[in-house]
């Protein structure tokens, strides 16, 4: 065969093999960097026409701060190391991370480089939701854990506080130190409440809302909360569906975003809270993490104030991160948002730059049925008791201000500090036993466990649980540590006079 139709042969086979394939490919100059081919792929995956691309480099497609690596790289390894992973500019001006295998080879004559070129955006996307998850949900179960601990201490400090302010005179000169004490205990209180939340262990009170009702009784606070200098922009959209969460968890969501857009726009702005329903893909949902596709009912609120680098928006949801100044700012507004959005079964996007403001999406499931729990408030007084009770907790200190309080209002008091010595207790007790209270979370076995068995025996036994946090909603009695003395007495009577509640063994 002549030696000019055999290389006719190979130039149809590299066409068809570089112009046919379906990854981008091109052929660069190894001096000067100059694209001499690129294939179809390429043209339409980059944007850029095939004369588009033969008047460039590649430093063209390279962001600047990638241009001094890219001609090290030549320099060093004579086009090798171009092999890896890089960022390339799309004609849009979009940068993707793309993932170059190179070689070189001889191109009319000169020494150049062919490259295969693979988009691994969305794989990397992934992988940072990944590392992002993996993070939250590890600094998630610090909080929870730190809280839990927490809340333990302030169930005493605040008890005893509650029970030194009764006993001690306001004349007396330790009354205001008393007092002092019990609200520096409210506010921590307040604190953890906020690392529950973020944690996803805070107790929900889940309920049927529409989301327009809900922001429409808020609405007049609103404008009062962000200030003259701030336009507030109401957009419901009509028939968004319900939801099913809790009123004030959703309140809280609502003023924390709104509290961020004030403070991002200190010389005055416009902030806008938008709703809508929308329904999302199996593709879409996969761009948000632990997000299902289905019905969503959506919260927007965005502002035109100073915005947030990518550095800033990468921690935005840690606990204590604030970009505020020193007092202004605990580091737990978006903190909580992010936790009261995922335990309601929800999901968050937050699109921001510097200078261009910051527009947060909160999607909450719509449903079309009833909300699992309601709870209702607690008889604000407690009368007397003569009933027997066992206490089941496992810090000391905690079991003895919950026992002396109920001693105190008359009650007849059988303590434990673990679900093994309660069964015994109340296997050797020989009158009834009218009230279970125990934690939900104790060391080999929780409450929860205790109570199923006991009220096989005692069918008749109601039930309260407490806990510093729970990662579900209770369908029985419960109080949420901490709680003050008169709290616990008035939940633990209104049980007693079958307030709404039931036995654990008529309730399962």
């Amino acid at each position: 065969m002549p030696a000019k139709e055999l290389l006719n042969q190979k130039d149809v086979k590299f066409r068809l093999l570089f112009e046919d394939n379906p990854l981008p490919m091109w052929v660069f100059d190894r001096d000067t960097l100059r694209f001499v081919e690129a294939n179809h792929a390429a043209v339409v995956h980059y944007g850029y026409t095939h004369e588009e691309f033969l008047s460039m480099t590649l430093a063209d497609i390279r962001p600047p701060e990638d241009v001094a690596r890219l001609k090290d790289s030549v320099a060093q390894a004579r086009g090798l190391a171009l092999s890896g992973q890089w960022r390339h500019r799309l004609k849009d001006g979009r940068l993707i991370d793309v993932e170059v295998a190179s070689h070189t080879i001889s191109y009319a004559g000169r020494p150049a480089v062919l490259s295969v070129l693979q988009d691994i955006t969305p794989r990397k996307q992934l992988e940072e939701q990944l590392r992002q998850s993996a993070k939250m949900e590890a600094v998630g179960m610090l909080a929870g854990g730190i809280a839990h601990d927490f809340n333990n201490l302030l169930t005493i400090i605040n008890g005893y506080s509650h029970i030194l302010l009764d006993a001690i005179p306001p004349t007396d000169p330790n009354h205001g130190a008393v007092e002092q004490i019990m609200k520096a205990g409210e506010r921590a209180a307040t604190l953890t409440r906020q690392l529950l939340t973020y944690s996803r262990r805070q107790v929900l009170q889940p309920k049927v809302l529409n989301l327009n009702q809900l922001l429409a009784g808020m609405e007049a606070m609103l404008r009062r909360l962000i200030g003259e200098d701030i336009e507030l922009h109401f957009a419901p959209a009509r028939d968004i569906g319900q939801i099913s969460a809790d009123p004030g968890q959703i309140e809280q969501v609502v003023m924390n975003l709104a509290v961020n857009a004030r403070d991002a726009m200190p010389r005055g702005g416009i902030l806008t809270i938008e709703t809508g329903a929308v329904e999302l893909d199996g593709r879409y949902a996969a761009t948000l993490p632990a997000m299902k596709p289905g019905k969503y009912v959506v919260l927007a609120v965005g502002d035109n104030g100073t915005g947030m680098d990518a550095e800033t928006r990468a921690h935005l949801f840690e606990p204590f991160f604030t970009t505020k100044a020193q007092g202004q700012g605990t580091g737990l507004g978006m903190t909580t948002v992010f936790g009261i959005v995922k335990q309601s079964g929800g999901a968050m996007h937050v699109a921001s730059e510097p200078g261009q403001g910051t527009s947060v999406k909160v999607y909450l499931p719509s449903i079309d049925r009833p909300a699992a729990v309601e709870m209702d408030a607690p008889v604000a007084r407690a009368a007397r008791g003569s009933e027997t009770i066992l206490l089941v907790e496992d810090d000391e200190q905690v079991r003895n201000l919950i026992r002396d309080t109920l001693r105190g209002d008359g009650y007849k008091v059988l303590d434990a500090p673990n679900a093994a010595d309660a069964r015994r207790i109340a296997a050797a007790h020989k009158g009834p036993i009218h009230l279970l209270i125990a934690d939900v979370v104790m060391p080999k076995e929780g409450g929860r466990d205790l109570a199923a068995g006991l009220a096989r025996r005692r069918p008749a036994i109601k039930v309260l649980f407490m806990s510093g946090y729970t990662e579900e909603a209770v369908d029985s009695g419960f109080i949420q540590k901490p709680f003050t003395p008169a709290a616990l007495s008035s939940k633990v009577r209104d049980i007693l006079q079958g307030n709404g509640e039931t036995s654990q063994g008529a309730g399962g």
